[in-house]
C-alpha cells in the first residue's frame, strides 16, 4: 500500500478560464482555498471522476448532479466558437520516479458535439518535460488529436473510445477484476464529492454507499477462509469423537477397577 500510485501532478491546456495551468500535489494531497463560485469545484471535478473514465457526461461534471454543464461550455464562450483544450493528471509512485499520465483531448464547435481522444503516458517521459501538448508557432497552439498521436508513438496508449480508455485505466491503476467493480468505484467517488453530503445522506444511505463499493471477492479469495471453516468442522468432529471414545475409556476402567476390587 506504501507504494501505491499517488496523484503527482494536474494540468489544463486552454480549458475553462485556464491558458497552461499546472497543479503540484504534495504526496497526493491539494489544497484549494478561495470562495464561494471561485472554481475549486470545477477545478477538480475536471480531473476526478472524469479522467478516470473519460465519462463526460453533464451530471458528472456538477457536484450537485444537475445536467446544466457541459463539457463544451468549458472551452467555448462569445469569443471561441472552435476550441480544442487538454486535461491530464500525472501519478507516481513513492518510492519510484517513473510516472503514469492520464489525458484527455477534446475538440468543442459552437453547435456540434464536442469530439474526445484519450491517453495513457506510460513510456517514461512527463508532459511539459520531455512530451508537450502545444506547439510553439509564435503563440501557444494545442496539439491536433493526430499530432498527440504522433508525439506518443507506438509504445503508448492512444483511443478515441472511451470504454477503451476506462479499461485501460483500470488496468494500469486500479486492476479490478471487472468493470462492474471499477464503475461501482467511481460512482462512490461521485456520491461522495457532494458539497451537502451531510445533509443529502443519511447514515443509512452512506452505509449502503460504502457496502456496493466493496471489491467482489473471487473463489480464490474465498477457498483460504473455506479450507479453514471446513478444517475447523473436521477438528470439532475429531474432538467430539475423541472425548467420546474417552469418556467410554473412562467407564470401562471404572468398572474394570470396580471387578478387580
Amino acid at each position: 500500500m506504501n507504494n501505491r500510485y499517488l496523484i503527482h501532478k494536474l494540468g489544463f491546456v486552454n480549458f475553462w478560464y485556464y491558458d497552461f495551468e499546472e497543479f503540484l500535489l504534495s504526496d497526493g494531497k491539494l489544497l484549494l482555498r478561495g470562495s464561494n463560485g471561485s472554481g475549486k469545484s470545477v477545478t477538480m471535478q475536471s480531473f476526478i471522476p472524469l479522467l478516470l473514465d473519460g465519462n463526460k457526461s453533464p451530471y458528472r461534471l456538477d457536484p450537485f448532479g444537475t445536467n446544466a454543464r457541459t463539457i463544451s461550455g468549458y472551452l467555448l464562450d462569445d469569443e471561441n466558437t472552435e476550441r480544442t483544450g487538454y486535461l491530464y493528471m500525472e501519478f507516481k509512485r513513492r518510492d519510484s520516479d517513473h510516472s503514469i499520465t492520464l489525458g484527455m483531448g477534446i475538440k468543442a464547435q459552437q453547435n456540434h458535439p464536442p469530439k474526445s481522444w484519450y491517453f495513457i503516458l506510460h513510456d517514461g517521459r512527463r508532459i511539459n518535460k520531455d512530451l508537450f501538448l502545444y506547439r510553439d508557432a509564435g503563440q501557444k497552439i494545442p496539439l491536433t488529436k493526430m499530432q498527440l498521436k504522433n508525439e506518443l508513438g507506438d509504445a503508448n496508449f492512444y483511443t478515441e473510445s472511451q470504454r477503451s480508455y476506462m479499461a485501460k485505466v483500470n488496468e494500469y491503476l486500479f486492476g479490478f477484476d471487472d468493470m462492474d467493480s471499477y464503475e461501482e468505484l467511481l460512482n462512490l467517488l461521485i456520491s461522495i464529492r457532494s458539497p451537502k453530503l451531510s445533509k443529502d445522506f443519511k447514515p443509512t444511505e452512506i452505509y449502503k454507499i460504502l457496502t456496493d463499493s466493496l471489491k467482489v471477492l473471487s473463489e480464490d479469495d474465498l477457498r483460504p477462509v473455506s479450507e479453514a471453516l471446513e478444517n475447523m468442522d473436521s477438528l470439532k468432529d475429531s474432538l467430539e469423537e475423541n472425548q467420546a471414545a474417552l469418556k467410554a475409556t473412562k467407564n470401562i476402567k471404572y468398572h474394570y477397577d470396580k471387578y478387580n476390587q
